[in-house]
């Protein structure tokens, strides 16, 4: 089922996620709405906060929207960066901030420790898009979105922008209802 995008500056992007210490179907049955909205809504990454859950989940597909998507789905409950490495200036979006897109610094090399629906640890690392995915979804668990790692002044602007983009925005959502 797919659920609604929750949209800076609400206050549940703001909010750390609680840590998951149940795993059940009800964790499953979020995982597979986060699938189903992420793809819908043509993103690559998605926390659970991001559509009103604070829990410590994410799910991550960078084959969204081409022919590989779903084959190489990531799940990540109650993930921990354990190690960073390089470092990358690319163009960040996030579907809670719909429309807007900066450049932001990021460590070219993830490492990540996690559990998976079955409460099993593992670790999972990743370069490039993938890198950058884990430490995007993992700052909205810890209550971090985008915009918050741009300088004072870039940040400003960002949101300048946004605020105009999100008056479009909701006058696009409005129109479908």
């Amino acid at each position: 089922m797919e659920r609604e995008i929750v949209v800076y500056p609400n206050q549940v992007l703001k909010t750390r996620a609680e840590e998951v210490k149940e795993f059940n179907g009800e964790l499953k049955n979020l995982v597979n709405d986060m699938f189903e909205t992420m793809y819908k809504r043509g993103g690559v990454g998605l926390a659970a906060n991001q559509v009103g859950v604070l829990r410590r989940v994410v799910v991550i597909d960078v084959n969204a929207g081409t022919e590989k998507q779903g084959k190489e789905k990531i799940v990540l409950v109650n993930p921990e960066i354990v190690k960073l490495e390089g470092e990358i200036v690319k163009e960040e979006g996030c579907l809670s901030l719909p429309g807007l897109y900066k450049k932001v610094k990021r460590a070219a090399y993830a490492k990540v420790k996690a559990q998976n629906l079955e409460g099993e640890e593992f670790e999972i690392e990743g370069e490039g898009l993938l890198a950058r995915a884990f430490q995007h979804e993992i700052d909205h668990l810890n209550g971090i979105v985008f915009i918050d790692r741009l300088s004072p002044l870039q940040r400003r602007l960002a949101l300048e922008k946004y605020r105009k983009l999100k008056r479009e925005y909701e006058r696009k959502m409005a129109a479908k209802k």
